[in-house]
């Protein structure tokens, strides 16, 4: 059960079983990403293709060196000019890419094994405190006027609204005439980000406030 299918060489039905089985794991892996975690539209077409796109590269080369070095070649000339990814999206493309290897040699019920097993440690994982992102976290930013002592300012506030709360930016803005404080909260209720914003602009001068998802700070 452990042998390739391709010990016997390569024909028409293990070439299309190959193809299908990396398409279909590709396309199981930017579902499973997307468990609790929202992907791009593109990112998702990347991880159901590029398994596919391994496999018929490992079937090309199928051990010869030249080919293998003409690839590479070829490979070296792709300039990927997207903005990088989160370590969650760098994680599905090296997972897609060990699924279409295992499809390209032919280790088909290895490669089902293997995805099997990232999709439970990932699923057990995401209900843990270990790498769960809960869904009360969010980012806060504040802008506040140069002149304005703003440390400490927001800390009563947001001690009223939130668990746990930390300060993890400032930078200047607006020409050096503001500053944006960029603060990580843990909200205690969902339903109080109205009040937390109308408690904060009544210290900010009211000037600009974003609450985002963590996912959305990142792109940022």
């Amino acid at each position: 059960m452990l042998e390739s299918i391709l010990s016997n060489g390569l024909t028409d039905g293990t070439f299309i079983i190959c193809i299908l089985v990396s398409l279909i794991l590709g396309f199981a892996t930017s579902i499973l990403f997307s468990y609790k975690e929202r992907l791009s539209g593109s990112l998702m077409l990347t991880t159901t293709l590029l398994p596919a796109a391994i496999c018929m590269i490992i079937m090309l080369v199928d051990g010869s060196i030249g080919t293998g070095i003409a690839i590479a070649g070829a490979f070296t000339l792709v300039r990927f000019r997207s903005v990088p990814g989160n370590a969650r999206e760098i994680a599905a493309i090296f997972i897609d890419m060990t699924l279409g290897l295992a499809c390209g040699t032919g280790y088909i019920y290895v490669a089902l094994v293997f995805f099997l097993i990232i999709a439970a440690v990932i699923v057990t994982l995401s209900h843990t405190a270990l790498i769960n992102q809960k869904e009360n976290t969010r980012i806060l930013k504040v802008t506040v006027p140069e002149n304005l002592e703003f440390e400490g300012m927001f800390d009563s506030v947001l001690k009223k609204y939130s668990n746990k709360y930390t300060l993890l930016k400032v930078k200047t803005t607006n020409m050096g005439t503001m500053y944006e404080l960029e603060y990580r909260i843990e909200m205690k209720s969902m339903d109080k980000f109205k009040e937390l914003i109308d408690s904060i602009r009544c210290r900010n001068g009211n000037l600009n406030i974003a609450v985002l998802r963590l996912s959305e700070s990142e792109t940022l």
